[in-house]
């Protein structure tokens, strides 16, 4: 799990059948101090985050894809919490 916020989101015109129905955000990674750690990454969002939200993020790609409840889903990150 890690702490990041939310930048944009993403949308596509072509995708993987796993991924319909799901809006996809773009996610800054941050540190402990709140600098950015790496490169904004994709993730699905079923909370309906906005642009500028803290979430929390996991890479966990086996309960990501329980969650979507497709095995052949190539999704990686999930916002899995809101940051009061």
């Amino acid at each position: 799990m890690q702490i990041g916020t939310v930048v944009g989101t993403a949308t596509a015109t072509m995708k993987h059948d796993s991924l319909k129905g799901w809006k996809l955000a773009l996610i800054q990674p941050l540190q402990k101090d709140g600098k950015a750690d790496g490169e904004p990454i994709l993730a699905i969002d079923h909370l309906g985050s906005a642009a500028g939200s803290n979430v929390i993020i996991t890479s966990e790609g086996g309960a990501v894809r329980d969650i979507m409840k497709r095995k052949d889903s190539p999704v990686r990150w999930m916002v899995m919490g809101l940051c009061d």
